[in-house]
């Protein structure tokens, strides 16, 4: 096949994409566009932070950005139903929860059947105890993580120069702290897959915490097929349901060509923010049959 020739899109019934933050230097949104050129599901799940309202700045837009707004909305046009599940880094969007307008609809959660199989699926901030009562820490530790990004990206640059590899601060705080953040996740999944078993969901998929995963976790009422969309800062990954079943795929750059071009845009109108009515009422609607 010749680099001209482009690779057809694989029908796929349905492909869950979280914790993108457009609107942030962190977003590796050239993988992301080639991704999302390369599926063509019945159903799109932006699983929340999708643009990060948190961060959002007019001043900082870059056109590749737009670009993947531009492919969501073309999928749209092609067929597919994109549901947009709100998170906390977008949670401005929660007052237009309810919203649906042709193949879009904006939602604090979607409970997707397939073949008798119910897939519940929401962003995960529901559970986050620093969401609920101390949102200024997330939000400070958000600002915090896009300060140590435009560092991270300074020092791989004065790498370059000398021919050495690239690394990811981020990434080596994280094997730092590896045991505390397990603990988290482990509570996390333990929290969701327990509410999950007792509302006999046969998948529960989150996205929130950054980890992907797919597992099989018990109690004593059951088990859940617990899966996490991981993100498309550091990880790029998604969720993919196909023959039956959910796949948790990893991007990989060098079975795809990039070769989209970054370009500032201006008057790009910052987003307002939002409050703890509509964060309660997305708690009771996630929870809810």
């Amino acid at each position: 096949m010749t680099k001209k020739e482009k690779k057809k899109p694989r029908n796929l019934e349905a492909v869950v994409v979280s914790d993108t933050h457009l609107g942030t230097r962190s977003c590796k949104s050239k993988e992301l566009l080639t991704y999302l050129k390369s599926v063509q599901p019945k159903h799109l799940l932006l699983n929340g932070d999708i643009i990060d309202i948190w961060q959002f700045s007019k001043s900082y837009f870059p056109k590749i950005q737009l670009k993947v707004v531009r492919q969501i909305i073309k999928m749209m046009e092609q067929g597919t139903k994109v549901h947009y599940i709100v998170g906390n880094h977008d949670e401005a969007l929660r007052r237009f929860v309810g919203l649906s307008v042709g193949n879009l609809s904006i939602v604090n959660k979607v409970v997707l059947d397939i073949n008798g199989a119910k897939s519940w699926v929401f962003h995960g901030d529901a559970f986050d105890v620093v969401m609920q009562h101390s949102k200024w820490l997330a939000k400070l530790g958000a600002t915090g993580y896009a300060l140590l990004t435009a560092l991270n990206k300074m020092v791989n640059s004065l790498l370059a120069l000398f021919g050495q590899k690239r690394i990811s601060l981020s990434r080596d705080i994280k094997r730092m702290v590896k045991t505390k953040r397990t603990d988290i996740a482990t509570r996390f999944e333990k929290t969701v897959a327990g509410l999950a078993i007792k509302k006999r969901y046969k998948y529960a998929i989150c996205g929130h915490i950054h980890w992907p995963a797919k597992k099989i976790i018990h109690n004593s009422n059951g088990k859940v097929m617990y899966l996490n969309s991981g993100d498309w800062v550091e990880n790029m990954t998604a969720l993919e349901f196909e023959n039956n079943d959910w796949h948790l795929v990893y991007f990989n750059s060098h079975d795809n060509e990039l070769n989209e071009e970054e370009e500032d845009i201006e008057n790009v109108d910052q987003l307002l923010g939002s409050d703890k009515v509509l964060f309660k009422s997305m708690f009771r609607d996630v929870l809810s049959d």
